[in-house]
């Protein structure tokens, strides 16, 4: 058996990789099975679904899929959700779901930018995600779009969140490596709008000024959100706002 973390061969009934040290364990939640490979920086989700089995999940997001797998594309949440998603929330109009009708089979899940891949569970729970970072989900779970409130428009996240609600799986991506940081009754913690991915709807927030206006305008910090506990963050270590104003100004220009 060959590595898909490095591709050296192990011996067939191996649990880790002799060469780079990766499990061979398919994880299984008692929602759905899945592996999440190459990571953290160029992750990949390989979900396992039994026959009969779905998995709704962003345009453009499948890598590979099973030839047991059929596709239905359709607006979820009808035409004005589906419209309020892609407009407000950033995210696609129409999204996919892949169900294992011919038997089990598998699906590679991966995002638009190189980063990690992370898999939360919600259980009767509500998570609001940032835009681009949703990537798949349990068909059962409920999507739709939350309003921010006006700080947010000048955030680099706009004005709205997707709002994740109901019982089932979650896959979500980061732009880098994925930090999860858990915050205790009354405890607050100040992130940059750029590096925020999502957080539990029981985490209270807002969207303020670093520092005075100067601060504001040329720290290169520009808005941050203050989150106060309890509940989980989940931040991004790489931010694709600065990476663009990194890269943009070495693009090569027209003179003509």
């Amino acid at each position: 058996m060959y590595c898909k973390q490095c591709g050296a061969e192990n011996p067939e009934g191996s649990l880790f990789c002799a060469s780079c040290g990766a499990s061979f364990r398919i994880e299984s939640s008692g929602m759905v099975d899945y592996e999440i490979l190459y990571r953290p920086s160029y992750s990949l989700a390989e979900v396992h679904l039994k026959s009969g089995q779905s998995i709704t999940a962003e345009g453009g997001a499948m890598v590979y899929m099973s030839s047991t797998l059929q596709l239905l594309t359709e607006a979820k949440g009808g035409v004005l959700g589906a419209l309020k998603r892609s407009m407000l929330g950033g995210e696609s109009f129409f999204m996919n779901t892949y169900t294992a009708t011919g038997g089990p089979g598998i699906i590679g899940l991966a995002p638009t930018l190189s980063g990690d891949v992370i898999y939360r569970e919600l259980r009767s729970e509500t998570v609001f995600v940032t835009s681009g970072c949703y990537m798949a989900s349990d068909p059962q779970l409920t999507i739709d779009t939350k309003f921010g409130g006006t700080k947010t428009f000048f955030a680099r996240e706009g004005l709205f969140l997707l709002k994740l609600e109901g019982t089932g799986y979650l896959f979500m991506s980061a732009y880098g490596a994925l930090h999860e940081v858990n915050l205790n009754t009354g405890e607050r913690l100040v992130v940059d709008t750029g590096h925020i991915v999502a957080f539990d709807s029981n985490v209270q927030w807002d969207v303020r000024r670093v520092g005075g206006l100067k601060s504001t305008l040329f720290s290169g910090e520009g808005l941050v959100a203050e989150f106060q506990g309890p509940g989980k963050i989940y931040m991004q270590t790489r931010s694709e706002d600065s990476f663009l104003s990194w890269l943009i100004p070495k693009l090569p220009k027209n003179n003509r």
